[in-house]
């Protein structure tokens, strides 16, 4: 184990203890701001910081109000939070029923599709089956130019 160490302090006498120290005064002048001289419980006087006695009153910075910007949005944003997350949680519900209706869908554009080429494919092999019209030939005849025309139809 570790020897405990013994805290001494700096005798005010020279390095052999006798006679005073002239290098260790220090005038009241020279002392920085807050150092003052102290006596400690057992007597022993030395130097330190010390507190001020009276607080020091700092005044109070002016109260401003919270702007209307700051309040709309902590006000908001919880709601706007809740309206994403009942989102989410709507979307997980409606997804199975999401991807029947996007077949859905997919299929009904496909129909239309189909539709939309099969449609004029039949309607033409439809026409080549029915019979052509009668063939008509018509005779007309007239005398002068402003005379009366007369004419025949044959089937």
């Amino acid at each position: 184990m570790h020897d405990p160490y013994e805290i001494t302090t700096l005798n005010p006498h020279n390095a052999t203890g006798h006679g005073p120290r002239h290098d260790a005064v220090i005038l009241p002048a020279d002392l920085p701001p807050g150092v003052q001289m102290v006596t400690l419980p057992g007597g022993t006087r030395t130097l330190a910081y010390t507190q001020p006695t009276t607080p020091t009153a700092h005044p109070a910075p002016p109260v401003r109000p919270i702007p209307t910007w700051a309040r709309t949005t902590a006000l908001l944003t919880p709601t706007i939070g809740g309206g994403i997350a009942a989102a989410g949680a709507g979307l997980s519900y409606a997804a199975p029923g999401l991807v029947a209706m996007t077949h859905a869908l997919w299929a009904t554009a496909a129909l239309i599709a189909a539709g939309t080429i099969a449609v004029p494919v039949i309607r033409g092999t439809a026409r080549r089956r029915t019979a052509p019209p009668p063939h008509i030939t018509q005779n007309i005849t007239a005398t002068g130019m402003f005379g009366k025309a007369n004419g025949t139809i044959n089937h």
